[in-house]
This record gives C-alpha cells, structure tokens and sequence, in this order.
C-alpha cells in the first residue's frame, strides 16, 4: 500500500463495460485505500462525474478504450472538456502504438496494455493521483488569485506576493505615481500592468520606456519626441512615448539608467506633465499615470551623486518592492507549472507535469535571473522533451549540476566530468565507458520502476540490448533486492 499522504483516500471511478474486468481492478483499488465506483460506459461515467462534481469529485478513472456506445477515447474528450484537472489512465487489451500515442495527445496520464501487473498499477495510480494532487492544487490558486485581484498573469501565494497583491490593489484606482524595486526578472512589468489594467485608465494605452536598452543619444528622442530637422538624421516628426501614452500608462523601465540631462526633464513631466519635443519650444501637455521601476537601490545612487536627489523623492511615492524567487520557493512549482502550460500550448506539444526530481531541483536552484530565467528554463524543457512528463535531463545543465547549496556549478563539473586526476592513466575506451553506462542504465531502470519496456524506449535501444546489457552488469540482482 503506498504511504504517500497525498494519494491515499482518493476517489477513483472504473470505467469498463466488463463487469468481473471492473470489479476485479475496484477490488484492488479499495484494498490501496480508495474509494472506488465503476460504470460500464462511456454515458454512465460522464452522468457520475458530473453528479460527483458538485460534492465530492473524483481524482482519477481508469477507463477501458474498447467499449460499446462510447469508446474510452470519446470518454477522455469528454472528461478534458469538463473536468480538466481530472487524471486519466487508458487500459486495453488490445493495444497499439497509434492508439497510444493518440489517448497521450487527448491527455491521457499513461496507456497500460492487459494483462496488467499489479505493481505496475499501483506505481500508475499513485502517480496520476499525485499528479491530480497538483492540478488541485493549481487550480486553487489560480481561484484565489482571481477571486483576489484578477491579474491572471501573475502567479504567487507566498506571504511577500500577497502584501504586493494588497499594495496593488490600494494604489491601481489612483493615479499616484508607483516605484517598482527589484532585481532583473522578478516580474515588475507584469506589474506595472496589473496596476495599469485595474487604474482609472485602462482603457488608455499602456506604454514601455526602457532606458537601459536605449542609446543614450537616443533617450529624450525616443522619450520626449522630436521636430523634423533636430539632429541629423531627423527626417520627420516623432511623437515619442509621453505622447503614445496620453490618456494612460507611462511605464518606465530601469529609471536608474537615465542620463542627468533626461532625470531633469523627466522631474518637470512629473510635476507638470508637460515638455517640449526635442528641437521644438511648442509646449505639450499629457495626462498620463506613471510606473516606474529600477534593478538597483536609487537611495544608493542618490548618496552616490548617480541620481538626482528631488526626483527620487518626486518618484518615491508609493514603492513596491519584489523579491527574487529564492525568496519566494514556495511558488517555484506553481510558476513552473503555469510555463509548462503556457509553451505546451504554444509548441502544440503535450505535457502533462513535471516528475519529482524536476521539482526538486528547480526549489534547491538560487535563480540569479528570478522568474524569467525559470520562464527560459521551462521553454527550454518543454521544447526538447521527449515524454509527456518532464523528466531531470531535460533541465538545463545549470539546474541539473547545481552545488548542494543551489548555486550553478556545472562549469567544473564540465571541466572534470569523471573525476579525471594527476594519476588518471588512460585504458581502452570500451573499458573506460562501462561504469558510465551501467549508471545510466540502472538509472533509467529506476525511474521507470524496472520496467524494461519503457527503459528501453526511453533510451532508444532495442528490449534485446537492454537485457544484454543488464546481465553484463548484473542489474538482475539489484531489480531482485528491491
């Protein structure tokens, strides 16, 4: 019986128009400690998931493909339109790698083929509950979130996200000028949005002004606009920024890059709302909210003679500060989860979740680079992975080598994979390969439960080579000990 806390007492439904098939897998379901129903159809399993719904849901069915009426497969559409975040898995007996593939692309969980071990089962369900657990768990959040502020795009139930969530909704219906701290990547222009989309002026244009990905030759042009004729190169009129976002949001990225001469000009604009393009003594006057944000402390810049000392203090009405994700680790898995979603959509690709060894070093890792690195990181994993679950190799090298202490330590790793000393001598290659080998086969065979199957598959050699294989190193004992 598993011992995880998380998958016991589930509900889970049968689905299979065998009646002795169904009560035999519902027997052994209730004697794991679930709570079991069985339908022999498509129809009857829809009208009990539907009942269930409104008071006690189920987590998981394990439904049979070959059924009169309607299929499995009908069913598995059925239940994805109408309960998204419950957890399928596929049996049949008659099985094939086309149906296979198409129930894992409907969103199926896994495909057992009949007859099933029972270990196997166990190890199945126990994972699509732990993974229901997640959904759940997602699913809530995002409920919170909504039902709290609305800003779908922002993702965090961690104790410093929710004093920000309270800052911003005190400060969005104002037209108070907002300062956002941080470091690079940390979400202050999602932000900046929210503020903007829930302000007075939503209706209005939203505008980014970054001074640090801008020449600064260029900035007061780009920021304040110019008159044909006011440098060389000035061939026709420009608005710039301030007038883009006449009639709403002005946001103003890396404020602590700005020249001198544009922190001057920029302290008039806030006071007055009006400037004068460049090359022109027209007066123009705006009506626009700001938000800005910056990557360093400005009271240091300040101290240091790099900012001026009266804009700081005309921007630093209302600061919102936001910590980098290593502060925040409770919401790594949710963060994580939303981008495996959001690039499973983009790339068309399914995936389902992340394993266990994949949450676990994405918590221990630091994020110099914050919620975007994590972003970059997940893209990257859900691009090149392989199985509808993200397994540890499909991290980025930099995750999956981290020191104990969470910090990137793949370089050295790099420079000396095997241990390579002063008194290494060199030996035949095929000696030499062996151990490395044997590791990542007696990995694979782990993580797949000793499933030779699907070890062989996931390593991309032949069931004959991986028995081969397993005797040459004498895995056979290591699978009997276990």
């Amino acid at each position: 019986m598993s011992n995880d806390s998380n998958t016991l007492s589930s509900r889970i439904l049968i689905v299979d128009d065998d009646p002795i098939v169904a009560d035999s897998l519902a027997e052994f379901c209730r004697r794991l400690g679930h709570s079991v129903s069985t339908a022999c159809n498509g129809n009857e399993a829809v009208s009990l998931l539907d009942e269930a719904a409104e008071r006690e849901p189920f987590s998981l069915v394990i439904s049979d493909v070959n059924m009169p009426r309607v299929d499995g497969l009908a069913l598995l559409k059925q239940i994805r339109k109408r309960h998204p975040s419950l957890v399928v898995i596929m049996v049949t007996g008659y099985g094939s790698i086309e149906s296979a593939v198409e129930a894992v692309k409907m969103g199926a969980f896994e495909f057992l083929t009949k007859p099933i071990i029972d270990e196997e089962m166990r190890v199945t369900i126990d994972k699509a509950l732990a993974q229901h657990v997640l959904l759940e768990e997602n699913k809530s959040l995002k409920t919170q979130l909504a039902r709290k502020s609305g800003y779908d795009n922002i993702i965090g139930a961690d104790h410093q996200m929710q004093k920000i969530y309270d800052l911003v909704d005190a400060v969005s219906p104002t037209k108070t000028t907002v300062l956002l701290t941080g470091e690079s990547g940390t979400g202050k222009s999602m932000i900046a949005e929210a503020i903007h989309a829930h302000g007075p002026d939503a209706e209005g244009p939203f505008v980014t002004f970054a001074c640090g990905s801008i020449p600064e030759t260029l900035l007061e042009s780009e920021l304040f606009g110019h008159v044909k004729g006011a440098f060389t190169g000035a061939e026709s009129d420009k608005l710039g920024k301030l007038r883009a976002a006449d009639g709403g949001t002005l946001f103003i990225d890396e404020i602590n890059s700005a020249t001198p001469a544009l922190q001057l000009k920029l302290l008039r604009v806030l006071q007055e709302k009006k400037f004068e393009p460049v090359g022109s003594h027209e007066t123009v006057e705006v009506d626009v909210r700001f938000v800005l944000a910056t990557n360093q402390p400005l009271d240091k810049l300040v101290a240091e003679g790099e900012f001026r000392e009266d804009l700081y203090y005309r921007i630093n009405v209302v600061t919102i500060k936001l910590p980098g994700l290593r502060e925040r680790t409770g919401d790594i898995s949710a963060l994580a989860e939303h981008f495996v979603r959001k690039y499973s959509r983009e790339t068309g690709k399914i995936i389902t979740g992340m394993d266990d060894a994949v949450v676990e070093a994405l918590v221990r890792y630091r994020w110099p680079g914050n919620v975007r690195e994590l972003e970059n990181a997940i893209e990257r994993c859900v691009v090149l992975s392989r199985r509808p679950v993200l397994a540890f190799e499909d991290l980025p090298d930099t995750i999956q080598f981290q020191s104990p202490d969470g910090q990137p330590g793949f370089k050295d790793r790099r420079r000396n994979p095997w241990g390579i000393g002063p008194n290494w001598k060199p030996r035949p290659l095929r000696d030499a390969i062996q151990e490395p080998e044997k590791q990542i086969i007696l990995a694979a065979l782990k993580y797949n439960d000793w499933n030779r199957q699907k070890t062989a598959a996931d390593l991309d050699i032949n069931r004959t080579t991986l028995y081969k294989k397993i005797k040459q190193y004498e895995l056979e004992e290591l699978a009997a000990g276990i």
